[in-house]
């Protein structure tokens, strides 16, 4: 806990939000990558202390915000089958499908269960050899590496009754996409620490020279996050654009190359569905031919599986930076977190949780 209060300090935490004010001249629009990113922003007030010249922009960062709604439903397809297992990530439970979700298909008899690791429903594989075990297996290239070794074992052990709905997505591609969308306002970007732990920073440079955007890479807590502001505000006050690790007591340039290897090795790139925000270009993985047979997707038939999105909710235009949560003429209403209409309610590091969660709701 002292370790942690080191990044808490209120005192510094003011200075840091004065030093950006004393230098910032113009306008700016940062987007913050991750979803804990924009959660500890808006839990702390940051966003709050900053000066008016400097805007927050809450961005894709979340996996189970932007899992597509037709992964829930071929999820959900696949948990109704006899004799099936579905372990999930608990907050993927109540992320709405086209026609319902993963807690009402545990409610109607499903046999759903809730791990903290792809590594507890192989467990849950080898104790259950006469059932089959699916592990909807989401996320960013923080959490890809538990499923790639989950994958490695089983077919090393030969755990025959063990597969992965696989759904995990990749940042820089996200970043190039948001860069290249029509009306995008967003002029640097706080990458997300975690991410860079495992990949490192080298994807990062040719975005940040191709598009002419600082890319600061920062963590979690209050002086991480403002201290990755003022380092982001001080490149654009400067014109300059280069990436920094403001992150250094976790992240290197080269990153975790033994979880690298192991991630090549298992998976392979491919076009993958974003919810709310459409097929982005090469920024998803799924399972190398050599692990084909651990596909959840070919083995139970659910790849025609597909789904529309709620007309009503925006958590697309949420993602993509284009709407503020409490702009979204649902938000409080029809959507709440006891009535989600999209998974940036539902989800621990959805943008639209962390501003009801903060009671930053709109007054009837």
């Amino acid at each position: 806990m002292k370790h942690r209060a080191e990044y808490r300090d209120a005192d510094r935490a003011r200075r840091l939000a004065a030093e950006i004010a004393r230098i910032v001249r113009r306008p700016w629009a940062i987007m913050e990558v991750c979803g804990g990113q924009t959660h500890a922003l808006v839990r702390n007030g940051i966003d709050q202390m900053l000066p008016p010249e400097v805007e927050m922009i809450h961005g894709p960062g979340c996996p189970v915000c932007v899992t597509p709604v037709e992964v829930l439903d071929r999820a959900i397809a696949i948990a109704r089958r006899p004799g099936v297992i579905l372990c999930s990530f608990g907050d993927m439970l109540r992320v709405p499908g086209s026609r319902g979700d993963l807690f009402a298909a545990k409610g109607d008899g499903a046999d759903v269960r809730v791990v903290y690791s792809p590594l507890d429903a192989l467990a849950v594989a080898a104790r259950h050899p006469d059932r089959e075990v699916v592990f909807l297996a989401i996320g960013f290239e923080t959490t890809a590496p538990a499923s790639a070794m989950a994958a490695k074992l089983a077919r090393d052990r030969g755990v025959g009754n063990f597969s992965l709905l696989v759904a995990h997505v990749l940042v820089p591609p996200a970043i190039e996409a948001i860069m290249r969308s029509p009306g995008n306002r967003v002029q640097a970007f706080l990458a997300a620490g975690h991410v860079c732990t495992v990949m490192g920073t080298g994807q990062y440079p040719p975005l940040a020279a191709r598009h002419r955007v600082p890319i600061v890479v920062t963590g979690f807590e209050p002086l991480d996050l403002l201290d990755g502001i003022l380092r982001t505000v001080v490149q654009l006050e400067a014109g300059r654009h280069e990436v920094e690790n403001a992150y250094s007591r976790a992240v290197t340039d080269s990153g975790n190359e033994t979880a690298q290897a192991l991630l090549a090795e298992v998976f392979e790139t491919v076009d993958r569905p974003w919810r709310g925000i459409g097929t982005i270009p090469a920024s998803g993985w799924r399972l190398a031919a050599a692990y084909r047979d651990l596909d959840a997707e070919l083995r139970f038939d659910v790849a025609g599986v597909t789904a529309a999105e709620s007309p009503v909710c925006r958590s697309g235009d949420v993602l993509k930076g284009a709407l503020k949560p409490d702009r979204c003429p649902a938000f409080g209403k029809e959507c709440t977190p006891r009535t989600p209409l999209g998974a940036t309610m539902v989800s621990g590091e959805g943008a639209c949780a962390a501003y009801w969660y903060a009671g930053r709701r709109p007054r009837s």
